[in-house]
């Protein structure tokens, strides 16, 4: 297999932090063969910054795996990265945003087997003119400019207790209304029913999709949406011959018992389904990009500006988001999603 694509992520926070440490560990913790897309000097100066001895190697992607064993690979960006810990500069989204188009370019190319990336700063983005919403939407665009096809991204958090997927995602509350639609949660259920199937290997994966009102309506009492929005979508799933039920009374969804019953729950809003996981598994959920042509992860946790540079940043987001871009990418693509 390939290796892995790894980006820099937001250079002033704890994504080359993380990077470094997983590399020192690689032989302890059997990480899958990565290589991270960089600035070469930046990542000497924050290793020597975290007293890491680490060395490093500028290579090629088809170099990188052999080079993984004895050098930290990193695939040069032409963009230099001169921020300090915890201090974003005017090099910051430049640098973040190269390492990411070369990640999805090479993946795209086949020099790397999916991509992993470290964390962003969103308001550091959007101050440097950044159009996009976020990560997901971005990588959308990358693959519509490569291969002129419009993709659909559907954002999976994902860890041995919980999967949950937002049906909307970066939207203020009070906009969720006028964008949630039949159509929108149906093809949601439609794209995490595939990648269950083709990615993680679930012959008829279980879907539970949560109501968008208290009790999920209570009847209509409590809201018309669920009745006139949520329910006919999970019609159309069941009559495409998709395992779905709902709309279901979020407050009861994932508890114990309850989370024994289906492989992925569809939730209508961002803290619907992100408060549950990050309670139940913050340290090591994985963020997943359904719906692309390639596997995506990410860890499930932010740029922490609090603590980059200190070495205290927990480690196991990461490794598990490399290890199940490790996983995930050796099942085929989905056929729906074939650029052929």
């Amino acid at each position: 297999m390939q290796p892995l694509a790894l980006t820099l992520g937001e250079p002033a926070g704890i994504g080359p932090d993380l990077a470094l440490a997983v590399w020192s560990r690689r032989a302890e913790l059997g990480i899958p063969r990565f290589y991270i897309v960089a600035d070469p000097d930046f990542l000497r100066r924050r290793a020597k910054q975290l007293g890491l001895e680490v060395p490093i190697a500028a290579v090629t992607p088809d170099a990188a795996a052999a080079t993984f064993p004895a050098a930290l690979p990193i695939v040069a960006i032409e963009v230099a990265a001169r921020a300090e810990p915890g201090r974003p500069d005017a090099t910051s989204a430049p640098a973040a945003i190269a390492s990411i188009r070369r990640a999805v370019s090479d993946v795209l190319a086949g020099a790397a087997a999916a991509v992993v990336t470290n964390p962003v700063a969103k308001n550091v983005l959007y101050n440097s003119g950044f159009a996009e919403p976020g990560h997901t939407e971005f990588l959308a665009t990358l693959v519509q400019e490569a291969r002129g096809k419009l993709m659909r991204p559907v954002m999976m958090l994902w860890s041995p207790e919980l999967a949950v997927v937002p049906v909307t995602i970066h939207l203020p509350l009070r906009q969720i209304f006028e964008h949630l639609s039949t159509e929108l949660v149906a093809e949601t259920g439609r794209i995490v029913a595939r990648d269950l199937m083709a990615r993680f290997r679930i012959p008829r994966p279980r879907l539970v999709v949560a109501g968008l009102n208290p009790h999920a309506g209570e009847g209509g009492t409590l809201g018309e949406e669920d009745r006139t929005i949520v329910a006919p979508a999970v019609a159309r799933l069941k009559a495409e011959g998709i395992d779905a039920r709902g709309p279901m009374p979020a407050d009861s969804l994932f508890h114990e018992r309850a989370r024994a019953t289906y492989d992925a729950a569809l939730c209508m809003y961002h803290d619907q389904a992100l408060i549950p996981i990050k309670t139940l598994a913050f340290d090591h959920a994985v963020n997943v990009t359904l719906g692309l042509p390639f596997v995506r992860t990410s860890p499930d946790h932010g740029t922490a500006f609090d603590i980059a540079g200190t070495g205290r940043a927990d480690a196991r987001s990461l490794i598990a988001a490399l290890r199940l871009a490790a996983r995930l990418a050796v099942a085929p693509m989905p056929a729906a999603l074939s650029t052929s």
